[in-house]
């Protein structure tokens, strides 16, 4: 683990407790997360994509605001619903994005999450898929998406403006490749990655149960998926990202909030169909958990961990946790601050 940065579900409801009661303050606080986050060196500010419900939902606006009011944190989503998806608009947005972010995003995209509603990417107007999960179609609009940010002449020209000769969108970036990840929920679609080139985002859940620990089932999903990309013939130092839930207990609020949180063991259960492992959740005083961590074979292969935050909690007590991980968990880990330079990859040979 060289870097870590933090992963919100951006949630809003008016409850007890919450201080993010709407969506207006959802938005704007993880604004601030973000701010504050880049300040502290923390190397990546990133957000889950939900539609159809009470969480953050459209990011390329929240990316490019983080973007604009930092200097070195990376921005990017866990991931982005491919199935809601315009390929082309998706192209030039985040095209856009890249420049405008000076390269520091980290888009992760994929067939997305199990949805709150019935297929709900037909009521975007995207239909015809004949998977019950819709990922026939996410696949085939990826590749789409994938041509375009390649540069590929998708469209023909008006014959009057230019000459009628096929045309591609705008604006590109010629980065952008370097900075798409695919959030893989198992051993094969990690493969499948690797053999396309791109990053690693390892999904919060596996949707497989193989018999041993989440943390080793998800290290053989990144051995896997970076011999894939060797054997694929790829050249580089491909990114991998793996998200946990990680407490460290300072103060009372702290144990009042996730004294109980900690987890002995993976849970397993039945998502979308599929029987799911999830990893634990880590809550313990900073020595504590720089021992547990360790021994967690996916973090230790992984060049970024992501920290799942508790956005409703606020903004002020988000920043406690991650400011506490950097300073008391994070060095002994590997870690090295965003100002340092940009994250690299472990280069396959």
């Amino acid at each position: 683990m060289r870097a870590f940065g933090f992963l919100s579900f951006g949630h809003y409801m008016n409850a007890q407790g919450s201080q993010t009661r709407n969506a207006s303050e959802m938005i704007k606080q993880a604004a601030e997360i973000g701010v504050g986050a880049d300040e502290l060196g923390v190397n990546g500010a990133y957000f889950r994509v939900h539609h159809f419900a009470r969480q953050q939902a459209s990011p390329i606006p929240l990316l490019a605001t983080i973007a604009a009011k930092t200097k070195h944190i990376e921005v990017g989503t866990g991931v982005i619903d491919m199935r809601y998806e315009n390929s082309l608009y998706l192209a030039e947005e985040a095209a856009a994005l890249d420049i405008l972010a000076d390269g520091r995003i980290a888009l992760g995209i994929s067939r997305g999450s199990p949805e709150t509603v019935v297929r709900g990417y037909e009521t975007f107007g995207y239909t015809g898929s004949e998977d019950p999960r819709g990922a026939d179609i996410a696949r085939e609009k990826f590749d789409l998406f994938m041509r375009a940010i390649d540069g590929e002449r998708l469209a023909r020209g008006d014959r009057q403006t230019t000459g009628g000769q096929m045309m591609p969108i705008e604006p590109r970036s010629e980065t952008l490749r370097d900075h798409i990840w695919w959030g893989s929920a198992t051993r094969e679609t990690a493969e499948w990655t690797g053999k396309q080139g791109l990053n690693l985002m390892s999904s919060t859940l596996l949707t497989e149960e193989a018999g041993m620990p989440f943390d080793e089932l998800q290290a053989e999903q990144i051995v896997r998926f970076r011999e894939a990309y060797r054997e694929a013939g790829h050249k580089g130092a491909p990114r991998v990202s793996v998200s946990r839930s990680v407490f460290p207990i300072m103060n009372t609020q702290d144990l009042t909030y996730f004294g109980g949180a900690a987890d002995r063991h993976d849970g397993v259960g039945m998502i979308d169909g599929f029987r799911s492992t999830f990893g634990r959740t880590y809550a313990a005083e900073p020595d504590q958990l720089i021992e547990q961590l360790k021994k967690d074979k996916a973090v230790m292969l992984a060049d970024t961990l992501m920290l799942t935050i508790p956005n409703q909690l606020g903004v002020d007590y988000n920043l406690h946790i991650l400011e506490s991980f950097a300073k008391h968990v994070a060095p002994a880990l590997g870690w090295k601050p965003n100002w340092e330079g940009p994250v690299q990859g472990d280069p396959i040979n």
